[in-house]
């Protein structure tokens, strides 16, 4: 049923406690069954949607069956280490690092991207660091490219725009990062027998902002069905620290600092939480822009930037296509609750 308070950034208000009783009586019932498992591992970045992930599996099964994995590689923010730590401290979880820098090795993943960066920005080499941005969805230009950005051990910054093979080699690379990472996060899950969490917020399950068997591959995603601003407002009531609670989002993928608004989303969380509940619920794009200050072309923009995120990324969302059905095996999780 559509929200029926009048259109505001309230909408986006919930009843924290109330929530967190849901999610983790939820867990609890899911462990039981279907999975049939005793515990939780999680993937902890310092981020805030792994940060209260690891809250609410901690909460529902206790801090002694929540393993947090630390991964970082060459790439990731010096905060990543700091702030994962930070979290489990205070939530009494046991951690285990893995730098995961050997294994990208291992796989060739860095000199298949600085490969790829050369062939548009021929200087780039060792000192170099680099992230690829977005075009901007509020321009209503109707379609979305890429660009790559490159400073220079000097601090000059270099920006080229990306054909379609080197955007898909850069892409396909970075996936790297996010299968390794759930490839050891399965590998503890097997050991302990426990399940695996996913840390998706709502903006980033619709929008498709995940990576196929890599981010997206969870047995539970606890916090799919919340919006960003929702999940910060767990993260107060869970009382997580400040550092966590006041961290803009980022994809901590590249060597340069890149923000999600930069790389897929166009506009800060908060106004594209608004833009995605004012599509969901039919509010009208002149409405919604009194409340994000972007104008109603903007809005209009967006909302059909939605619907091509929603069509082009239907497949991360699909499971393996069968040519016939296997009748005898089937599972189908009960509408509207935490899968």
């Amino acid at each position: 049923m559509a929200d029926q308070r009048p259109f505001s950034p309230r909408v986006l208000e919930i009843d924290c406690a109330r929530a967190c009783d849901g999610i983790t009586e939820r867990i609890r019932a899911l462990l039981r069954d279907p999975l049939h498992r005793r515990g939780l591992v999680i993937g902890i970045s310092g981020g805030i949607d792994s940060s209260v992930t690891a809250a609410l599996c901690a909460e529902a099964v206790g801090p002694e069956r929540t393993l947090g994995l630390q991964m970082p590689e060459r790439h990731s923010s010096d905060e990543t280490m700091g702030l994962s730590t930070l979290v489990a401290d205070r939530l009494g979880m046991p951690r285990l690092p893995i730098d995961i820098t050997s294994t990208l090795e291992a796989v060739g993943y860095y000199e298949r991207y600085d490969r790829t960066v050369r062939s548009v920005i021929p200087a780039y080499g060792p000192g170099w660091r680099s992230k690829i941005v977005a075009s901007d969805a509020t321009s209503g230009r109707g379609f979305t490219f890429f660009s790559i950005v490159a400073a220079s051990p000097e601090g000059e910054i270099q920006t080229r725009r990306l054909d379609l093979k080197a955007y898909l080699e850069i892409v396909a690379g970075t996936n790297f990062k996010q299968r390794i990472r759930k490839m050891f996060e399965y590998y503890h899950a097997d050991r302990l027998n426990y399940a695996v969490a996913g840390t998706p917020n709502r903006l980033e399950y619709d929008q498709g902002f995940f990576v196929k068997l890599g981010d997206g591959a969870a047995d539970l995603k606890p916090i799919a069905h919340l919006y960003k601003t929702q999940v910060y407002q767990l993260a107060r009531h869970l009382g997580l620290p400040e550092a966590i609670v006041q961290r803009r989002p980022t994809t901590d993928t590249y060597s340069l600092p890149q923000g999600q608004d930069e790389f897929y989303f166009s506009v800060p969380y908060e106004s594209m939480d608004l833009c995605l509940y004012g599509k969901n619920n039919g509010v009208d794009a002149e409405l919604v822009g009194r409340h994000t200050g972007l104008s109603t072309a903007q809005v209009a923009a967006i909302y059909r930037d939605i619907d091509r995120k929603r069509a082009t990324t239907r497949y991360l969302h699909l499971p393996p296509l069968l040519i016939e059905d296997v009748a005898e095996i089937a599972f189908e999780s009960r509408p509207g609750k935490v899968v």
